[in-house]
């Protein structure tokens, strides 16, 4: 039970962010280490062409191939952090479906085809300003999230998306009000939150839209909560994300993903990430060897 596998992102999936993941990734194996595991690391293609089986694995998995097998070993029994399934569920147009269905606030969105019109959805959002996202992965090109500035433009960046392959995006309405990343470790009380314009935080720079942070009063312990309930919603337990407070304190997320680089705050949040593993293994031994009594 002391050997467990540990996946790092692919660094095509960690566009501007290539060191901030892997030093995450890296901090956490120690973490786990310090504990008495022994970790054996593997690129995501490693991964999948390996034909060991893992009972534990702790992983930043983003290609849909890695994902596919982290279900697979999943099915089968394996404890896997994120879940296969949660980082799928955190796929852009899954994660819009599902938060929204589930009451999360977020703003007004729907999924098109890219090959589509889709003026009559664009001028139902009401928006002056719409975003524009691929529909799987979060962004890897800054091409793959862009503002639209009228009905026609949306349209074109539609076809723009097309014309790479992507056969689907996800567009949402622009939300004035003060832009704020969040980093969190469900069922822990790590918490952390920045204003990312000011602190000069970004991938693509799109943080100018909503400008510098105007320190609109709001609860943190709503913007925790709402973080903690839309990660259980979607099932990964080391998650990140963008939230807008509106000019009454109103809180809206607008992104939410599956382990990001926790740059700004990853020693502490390595220590919560890996104690989360720990107690996440003492459960399913528990459970192990609770099924093997009943047998």
């Amino acid at each position: 039970m002391k050997n467990i596998a540990g996946i790092k992102r692919e660094n095509r999936f960690s566009p501007n962010h290539t060191g901030n993941d892997s030093a995450i990734f890296e901090l956490t194996r120690q973490q786990l280490e310090s504990k008495g595991y022994k970790v054996r690391v593997y690129s995501e293609d490693e991964f999948c062409a390996d034909r060991l089986e893992h009972e534990i694995i702790f992983d930043m998995a983003r290609d849909k191939q890695t994902v596919e097998k982290l279900k697979r070993c999943e099915d089968q029994g394996a404890l896997v952090i994120n879940s296969g399934y949660g980082i799928e569920n955190c796929y852009r147009a899954n994660m819009t479906e599902l938060l929204i269905k589930a009451a999360i606030p977020f703003p007004k969105s729907f999924i098109a085809n890219t090959s589509d019109d889709a003026s009559r959805d664009f001028e139902a959002l009401g928006s002056a300003v719409f975003w524009i996202k691929r529909d799987d992965f979060h962004a890897i090109h800054k091409e793959d999230v862009v503002p639209a500035y009228s009905i026609d433009e949306g349209n074109m960046m539609l076809k723009e998306f097309a014309l790479r392959g992507i056969e689907r995006a996800v567009i949402s309405e622009h939300l004035a009000g003060d832009l704020i990343k969040f980093y969190g470790v469900r069922g822990t009380s790590f918490f952390h939150r920045f204003y990312p314009f000011d602190a000069r935080h970004s991938k693509f720079g799109h943080e100018i839209l909503n400008g510098p942070a105007n320190n609109i009063p709001f609860s943190d312990d709503e913007l925790q909560i709402l973080a903690n309930r839309a990660a259980s919603i979607l099932g990964v337990y080391v998650y990140g994300g963008d939230a807008i407070i509106a000019e009454d304190g109103t809180i809206r997320i607008i992104d939410f993903n599956d382990w990001p680089s926790f740059a700004p705050c990853r020693n502490e949040a390595a220590k919560y990430i890996a104690d989360t593993i720990d107690c996440r293994i003492a459960r399913y031994k528990n459970q192990d060897a609770t099924q093997s009594i009943k047998n």
